[in-house]
C-alpha cells in the first residue's frame, strides 16, 4: 500500500505526535509499504529518507504548550505539490484541527483520507469556534481515529460525529531489552528517581516534583532525581533555592536519544511522571512500563486507564506535591510491592506494542481503501484557491 502521512509539527523540536508518526512508518516500512511523511522541519534537522520537508516551522502556543506548524501560501504550494508527485492509495493527517500542514492537506486532498486525534482538551472554545471553518474538511474524511477516550470525547463534543480509539504505540521490546547504566542504578539506600519532559512547560508539573523531593528525602535523603529533558536548569532549580540538599538530589541529563532514554527507564527505581493536565494519553508511561520501571503517576483521566486505575502503577493527585511526595515514600518503603505492579504492568503493556497498534491502523487503511480511486488534488481549494502564489 502507499501511504501519506502529514505531520502538524516540526521534526526539529519532536514530541509525542512526531515520534508517533515516525514509529507507525517505520513499522509499516518494515512491512513492505511505502510510507512518505511530509512535516515542517528546519534545514539542519537531519530527517530519514521517508520524511519530506515542507520548511522551517514557527512556535505557536497550543493546548498548554508550543507547537512548531508551517501554514499559509508557501506551506499550501508544497502540500499539493507532495499530493500531486505521489500517487497515495490513502492519505494520513495527523491534528487537522490545529493551523497545519494536515489541516491544508485535508482541504487539498480527495480521495481515501484518515485523520488521528491526539489532543484531549474538552474545554477548548477556539476548537467550537473554528468548526464552522474545519467542517468542509473533516466532511471529507473517511475516517477518524483517536489515541484514547480522552481524544475521542474532544472530537465528539467539538467536532461532532465519532471516531475509533487506536492507541499510542511503542516497539516495547527495545525498551525491554536495552541495558541498564550503573551510573543510573539505584541502591536501598540512594534510589533513583526519573522525570521525562520538557522543563519550561508547566503542564509537564516538574515544579510540582521539585516541592514534593524534600519530603520524600526526609525520608530517603540519599535519594536521586535524573532529569531528561530540554529546557533551562537553573530556572527549574528557582524554587529550592533555600533547599540545598534537595538541588544537590537532582541531577539533568538534557536531551538524550531514544536508546539512552530506554536505558534511563531500565535503570532507575522507579519513574515519576507529575503531570497536572492535558495529557491524552501517556506515552511515557507506557515506556516506562516497557523498560520494567516502577510508575508513580498524576490521577489524571488518560493515566488512570493506562495504569488500570493503579493495577499497574501508583496513582497520586494531580498537581499536590504532598500527594506525590507520599506515593514516592511509599514506593521507596516497599519495592516489593512496586516490583509486583511493574511486573504486571509488563505483560499488559504488550497491547500497546507496535505491531498490534498498527495491524489495527492497517485496517482501518484497508477499509476506507475498498473500491475508493486514489488520492488526487480536490478541484474546490476552496481558502487555498486565494493562496495559489503568483507567477514571477
Amino acid at each position: 500500500m502507499k501511504i501519506g502521512m502529514v505531520s502538524p509539527y516540526s521534526f526539529h523540536v519532536p514530541g509525542g505526535v512526531q515520534f508517533h508518526i515516525r514509529d507507525v512508518a517505520e513499522h509499516l516500512l518494515g512491512q513492505g509499504h511505502h510510507v512518505s511523511v511530509l512535516a515542517p522541519s528546519d534545514e539542519e534537522t537531519p530527517l530519514p529518507s521517508y520524511i519530506e520537508s515542507a520548511g522551517r516551522a514557527v512556535p505557536l502556543p497550543y493546548n498548554g504548550s508550543v507547537a512548531r506548524i508551517s501554514f499559509g501560501p508557501v506551506a499550501s504550494s508544497r502540500v499539493k505539490r507532495w499530493l500531486a508527485e505521489n500517487e497515495f492509495d490513502v492519505l494520513h493527517v495527523h491534528e487537522p484541527s490545529s493551523p497545519s500542514l494536515s489541516m491544508l492537506a485535508m482541504w487539498a486532498a480527495t480521495g481515501p483520507i484518515v485523520a488521528t486525534f491526539h489532543t484531549s482538551n474538552p474545554r477548548s472554545r477556539a476548537m467550537q469556534m473554528a468548526y464552522p471553518m474545519l467542517r468542509p474538511g473533516f466532511e471529507k474524511l473517511s475516517a477518524r481515529i483517536a489515541v484514547s477516550e480522552d481524544a475521542r470525547r474532544t472530537v465528539v463534543d467539538h467536532l461532532g460525529g465519532d471516531a475509533v480509539v487506536i492507541p499510542n504505540g511503542v516497539f516495547v521490546d527495545r525498551f525491554a531489552g536495552a541495558g541498564p547504566r550503573p551510573e543510573w542504578q539505584g541502591t536501598p539506600s540512594r534510589p533513583t528517581l526519573a522525570f521525562l519532559g520538557r522543563l519550561d512547560e508547566p503542564r509537564k508539573g516538574l515544579q510540582i516534583l521539585t516541592a514534593a523531593l524534600p519530603a520524600v528525602l526526609r525520608t530517603h535523603p540519599g535519594a536521586r532525581l535524573l532529569v531528561l529533558g530540554r529546557g533551562d536548569a537553573v530556572e527549574a532549580l528557582g524554587a529550592l533555592a533555600d533547599d540545598p540538599a534537595a538541588r544537590d538530589a537532582i541531577e539533568f541529563l538534557g536531551a538524550l536519544d531514544d536508546d539512552a532514554k530506554a536505558s534511563l527507564l531500565r535503570s532507575v527505581d522507579a519513574y515519576i511522571a507529575p503531570q497536572t493536565g492535558g495529557e491524552s494519553f501517556g506515552i511515557v508511561l507506557v515506556e516506562a512500563m516497557s523498560a520494567g520501571a516502577p510508575v508513580i503517576a498524576s490521577d489524571l483521566g488518560a493515566f488512570r486507564r493506562v495504569l488500570d486505575d493503579g493495577a499497574l502503577g501508583l496513582l497520586t493527585r494531580a498537581s499536590d506535591p504532598a500527594s506525590l511526595a507520599a506515593g514516592v515514600v511509599a514506593a521507596l518503603d516497599d519495592p516489593a510491592a512496586a516490583r509486583e505492579r511493574a511486573a504486571r504492568a509488563s505483560v499488559a503493556v504488550r497491547r500497546y506494542d507496535w505491531s498490534r497498534v498498527a495491524a489495527q491502523i492497517l485496517d482501518v487503511y484497508e477499509t476506507v481503501t475498498i473500491g475508493a480511486d486514489k488520492v488526487g488534488e480536490d478541484p474546490r481549494l476552496g481558502l487555498l484557491a486565494r493562496w495559489r502564489p503568483k507567477a514571477g
